[in-house]
């Protein structure tokens, strides 16, 4: 870097300022500056000079390439990703117009990214009350449905909490591993106890005896990312905390989406963004493989498939689904924007349904919606428990689903030519297959046809409008 080039990078600026709990006076005196300077540097009306970045590392001793960071391509790529949205679609947006926004007026475009974010939280809520008014009595009381709303808006990806994690899974690797690091940094012990010790806890942090119990009967996958979750919840706490403050949920719903943000940091940590992303690429989205490579299981691997989002790093947009025998819907990600995200697992036609007849083998199926658009899935079956004679095990099954003209990444779909896909919908109620053999219930806005004289193949008949 010239010496005296300079560069504006205001909102990194406050953003680190607020990390070191200063005031813009405490960080003008440290600097020898004054604080309406701080001011005009934080709102990008002062560059930030050469000088300066070396004063600011020195100061309170940080990383150069952490202070000066990417020079408002992270901006960029977060605001490039909202502009295209097919509602801009008619708008001229050029490329190096959007750059010059993000770069130039940060906190406008912050305040568009809220913005938007707010827009598709509302807007998938939206959709919820479209199903029907028993489905949104349902889901106004849910905090279920308020943790996948919450996710869903903000696509399963959280970049802020994929760097805090890949820092630290690289400080536990020169240790030796997780471990190691929960001794040298907390001084705790990990300890394996049997199930009638652990009181029916995987997991448990036992501060009188400075240890992390587990229960012996973990698999290694398992017993690893309870490690991993533990130490999420010890020194991720504030990252997590200031993603949650941009929800709205009851009290249920935010200890719901706190557990989810928790286990994203876990899974960030057994599998740190640019080493899974990079591995994902030559292993041509193999999950088995995958999870061979980092030790981590087959659902734990499918589920970290749909976090990568991160704006300039992203790969292939997973929906990503887990169900019961029973066809209850027991874990929903969207890392995609997919329009069953919110109501997808109903159909039986998907092969996600039927893979509990063949378990642990992985079935890929093409897919079609109603409305023309078709994508590629694979699933297979999992379980959970286990782990000695009698103990209690549920099996479940996960699928993987992305769009069809970005199944030629994936090795599932690399030696076969696109089959015919298999017609299905999002659910019965906003499906209007009139001609559905597997229909349950009739779709919403369709009158129902007399059998008096006639019965129609399908369970039900309909007006053609």
């Amino acid at each position: 870097m010239a010496k005296d080039r300079p560069v504006y990078m205001g909102p990194r600026l406050r953003r680190l300022r607020r990390e070191l709990g200063l005031t813009q006076s405490d960080m003008a005196a440290d600097l020898e500056i004054s604080a309406s300077y701080v001011a005009l540097l934080e709102r990008n009306q002062r560059p930030l000079t050469a000088d300066m970045l070396l004063r600011l590392a020195r100061t309170y001793k940080l990383d150069m390439a952490e202070v000066a960071g990417d020079g408002g391509a992270e901006q960029t790529a977060r605001l490039q990703a909202v502009l295209r949205d097919p509602m801009f679609a008619d708008i001229d947006l050029p490329t190096l117009a959007t750059g010059d926004v993000a770069v130039n007026y940060p906190g406008i475009t912050e305040a568009l990214l809220r913005l938007y974010t707010s827009y598709h939280e509302e807007h998938l809520a939206l959709a919820d009350k479209g199903v029907g008014r028993e489905a949104e009595a349902q889901d106004a009381a849910d905090p279920v449905a308020e943790s996948r709303r919450f996710l869903a808006a903000r696509r399963n990806s959280f970049p802020s909490l994929d760097d805090e994690a890949e820092k630290l899974a690289a400080e536990a690797d020169q240790m030796g591993g997780l471990t190691e690091w929960l001794k040298a940094r907390h001084n705790l012990r990990v300890r394996r106890l049997p199930t009638d010790v652990m009181g029916g806890s995987m997991r448990r942090l036992d501060r009188h005896r400075d240890a992390v119990l587990l229960d012996d009967t973990l698999d290694s996958a398992s017993a690893q990312f309870q490690l991993a979750l533990q130490i999420a919840y010890l020194d991720m706490r504030r990252g997590v905390d200031a993603i949650l403050k941009d929800g709205q949920f009851s009290e249920s719903g935010r200890r719901l989406a706190r557990r989810a943000l928790a286990s994203y940091a876990a899974a960030a940590i057994l599998m740190p963004y640019t080493a899974f992303a990079k591995a994902v690429e030559v292993r041509h989205y193999d999950v088995e493989a995958l999870a061979r490579q980092f030790g981590t299981s087959f659902e734990q691997t499918a589920h970290r498939l749909t976090t990568l989002q991160k704006p300039g790093q992203e790969r292939v947009p997973f929906f990503f689904l887990r169900v019961d025998p029973a066809g209850n819907v027991s874990k929903r990600l969207d890392g995609a924007g997919f329009p069953f995200a919110r109501h997808g697992g109903s159909c039986p036609l998907w092969s996600v349904h039927r893979v509990f007849e063949t378990p642990r083998e992985v079935v890929t199926q093409w897919l079609e919606l109603p409305d023309g658009e078709r994508f590629f899935s694979i699933a297979r079956t999992v379980t959970a428990g286990g782990g000695g004679w009698g103990a209690p095990r549920v099996q479940r099954a996960v699928a993987l689903c992305c769009a069809a003209d970005q199944a030629h990444r994936l090795i599932y779909a690399q030696d076969a030519a696109p089959s015919t896909p298999t017609p299905i919908g999002v659910t019965c109620r906003l499906c209007h297959r009139s001609a559905c053999l597997a229909r349950s219930a009739p779709p919403i806005g369709r009158e129902m046809l007399p059998d008096d004289n006639r019965r129609t193949r399908a369970p039900f008949g309909f007006t053609d409008s």
